[in-house]
């Protein structure tokens, strides 16, 4: 039976080497669920690309957030995977509770000290790794 998981990982950041860290830690989990065999969903690296929606405009966020858990809601048995090594941030915790009011299992996970430079080297030999930013990212270690 396919396991769809809804992904919840920090997204809004201080300052824009906070939100790459994030975004980086996005993509881990969504891979590191991908290897398990897993159908993952983060509404938050789909809509929040630009041309998409603003993170940082309210209703912008505000419809993104609706439209992922509109469609989370919508799948059969679907799992929160809350992905832990970064904390738990405000929208984690509405992610979280919305799914706990609505029946769903949350699950916590976490990828490990080392995640950081172990994505950055999947990433950086990633085909598309230039237009993604990779060649400029810095590690926060």
């Amino acid at each position: 039976m396919v396991k769809f998981v809804d992904v919840e990982t920090p997204y809004n950041a201080g300052n824009e080497e906070q939100l790459r860290r994030n975004l980086l830690y996005a993509r881990a989990c969504v891979r590191d669920s991908l290897m398990r065999g897993e159908v993952p969903f983060a509404s938050h690296l789909f809509y929040t690309q630009p041309g998409i929606l603003d993170d940082n405009i309210p209703t912008e966020r505000d419809k993104g957030i609706y439209a992922g858990k509109t469609l989370v809601e919508s799948l059969p048995d679907i799992v929160t995977v809350v992905y832990t090594d970064l904390g738990i941030s405000k929208g984690m915790e509405f992610g979280i509770n919305r799914a706990e009011i609505n029946g769903r299992k949350v699950e916590y996970r976490v990828l490990g000290d080392a995640w950081e430079e172990k994505e950055l080297k999947i990433a950086e030999k990633h085909s598309h790794a230039i237009l993604w930013g990779f060649n400029n990212y810095k590690s926060s270690k």
